[in-house]
């Protein structure tokens, strides 16, 4: 995507203010989820990998996201 401004030729449709409301809180998350991961990157290119023993396995961290969606919605009977 382009942070270039539209065309003027082309008349762009405007949302509604809570629909743009919500589109500005996903683009903040999304940022703070993407600033946090170059933090990392960046620890990992100046200090290298953490020692296998300072780590979570996969596996771990996957049951645990699996766990918080399946609370996050109720079971179906």
């Amino acid at each position: 995507m382009s942070e270039q401004p539209a065309p003027a030729d082309h008349a762009r449709q405007q949302l509604e203010p809570d629909a743009a409301a919500a589109l500005r809180v996903y683009a903040a998350r999304t940022r703070e989820s993407a600033d946090q991961l170059a933090a990392v990157l960046e620890d990992i290119a100046t200090n290298g990998l953490p020692s296998v023993e300072d780590c979570t396995p996969w596996e771990d961290l996957r049951e645990t996201h699996l766990a918080r969606l399946a609370a996050q919605r109720p079971a179906v009977a």
